[in-house]
């Protein structure tokens, strides 16, 4: 891994929390991803599935980490399985974590090859009267791969129908919402390598670029900075091309006169950051560009206000929505008549800000986190909202990510990226 390794003594605390909600006499099981083909003998680059990741550190393909706090052998509490590394493999593929390694990453202490899982787990069932499965329940999830964990779910019922079955997911999702320092910490890392690339895209951007050079710049600034790159699909989106929230191409050259919507950013041992900002392609935002832009960052500042504890996720997206409304009459975009005939399901606003203007992140850029209870503390969020105007071919959106407080607004993990209109026309101008 490019980033430096991680204390296990953030490990050890998710585990704690995760095996304080577990049932009496039960097991938990969580598997690696596996490596995904792509054709012929090429594999997509490994990535670790988060939930192992946040309960135990290791990030290496087939390994398994097994939780059962009632074990009748103490040091069976917690155990983690790693593929058996060898001569030939450190060869060919590089050195694998050995028991010793493993345990200083995790800091489970019983490490056996994952050769033993079999033997292990079908003796420790005979103690367990229920198995917690992970299955994926993220509200956006869209999964049409058979994944390492449902082919251990599907034999797992096979080989002990008796046992009684339970969720990891809704643990997950509370515990995994609220971050602890050291987590927020990898995160404020990935915003800094994440304003390294902004600033840098500042100084070389202008009229003739193409969209895939800008985002050739940011690779190599987020991949120097020792992330893997980005944290999700880069959208660098010029003129009309913002107007698709999707935007994914990046093949376009950049004219003058036209607006660059960038949603961008780079991860960090494996936690995300998500930063969007809009900039003018020669340096200098027009009358309207300029008016479009401070009516979409006075929205997001309001907004981020009202993330505090106690907020209800859907109540906060209505008032952002009240917000984007007010703003919209006042640049002509709706009159009066358009909000008094809204249909209440779908706002007049909506026709300019389609979509929500939060979401949790961390681990995921769309994270694990509960949405239909109170935010509490340490939550982050993404603050993004945006006007979309086809018929002036303009796009514009703003992105930070904020950490909630106990007390008064939030910590903006991204309070050193420019966003104000002066300060981005200065450097775009040096």
């Amino acid at each position: 891994m490019k980033y430096d390794q991680l204390p296990n003594s953030l490990f050890k605390k998710n585990r704690k929390k995760f095996m304080a909600q577990m049932r009496p006499k039960s097991i938990a099981v969580f598997n690696s991803n596996d490596i995904y083909p792509i054709s012929a003998d090429s594999t997509m680059p490994f990535e670790q599935h988060r939930d192992i990741f946040y309960l135990s550190g290791a990030d290496q393909e087939e390994t398994i980490l097994l939780l059962f706090p009632d074990a009748m052998d103490e040091k069976h509490q917690e155990i983690l399985f790693v593929r058996e590394t060898n001569d030939h493999i450190a060869v060919w593929e590089g050195a694998k974590l050995t028991k010793e390694q493993a345990t200083e990453v995790s800091g489970i202490e019983t490490v056996y090859w994952l050769t033993d899982f079999d033997k292990i787990f079908f003796d420790l069932m005979t103690e367990a009267e229920t198995i917690y499965f992970n299955t994926n329940e993220h509200y956006r999830q869209a999964v049409e791969t058979q994944t390492r964990e449902d082919r251990f779910i599907i034999d797992c019922k096979k080989k002990f129908p008796a046992h009684a079955v339970a969720k990891s997911n809704p643990i997950l999702q509370k515990i995994r919402g609220v971050k602890e320092p050291e987590e927020i910490a990898m995160m404020l890392t990935a915003c800094s390598i994440t304003e390294k690339g902004f600033r840098r895209l500042l100084g070389f951007v202008k009229p003739g670029v193409w969209e895939y050079e800008i985002e050739a710049e940011l690779l190599h600034e987020f991949i120097r900075n020792r992330s893997k790159g980005f944290a999700y699909s880069p959208i660098i989106a010029s003129g009309n091309n913002a107007n698709v929230l999707h935007y994914l191409e990046n093949n376009q050259q950049c004219k003058s006169g036209d607006l660059i919507l960038m949603d961008v950013a780079a991860e960090y041992a494996n936690y995300s950051s998500d930063l969007t900002r809009t900039i003018p392609v020669n340096g200098k935002f027009t009358k309207r560009q300029k008016e479009v832009y401070e009516a979409v960052l006075r929205v997001k500042n309001e907004a981020t206000k009202m993330l505090m504890p106690g907020t209800i996720w859907a109540e906060y997206h209505k008032e952002c929505g009240k917000l984007m409304t007010s703003e919209l009459l006042g640049l002509g975009l709706l009159d009066k008549a358009d909000v008094q005939n809204e249909d209440s399901n779908w706002p007049a606003y909506k026709k300019y800000f389609m979509h929500g203007t939060s979401h949790h992140i961390g681990l995921n850029t769309h994270d694990y986190g509960e949405l239909k209870t109170p935010m509490e503390a340490n939550m982050v969020f993404t603050v993004e909202p945006g006007i979309y105007i086809p018929d002036e071919k303009m796009g514009v959106r703003l992105e930070d990510d904020v950490v909630i407080q106990e007390t008064g607004e939030p910590l903006n993990l991204m309070a050193t990226i420019p966003i104000e209109v002066e300060e981005i026309e200065e450097l775009m101008a040096n």
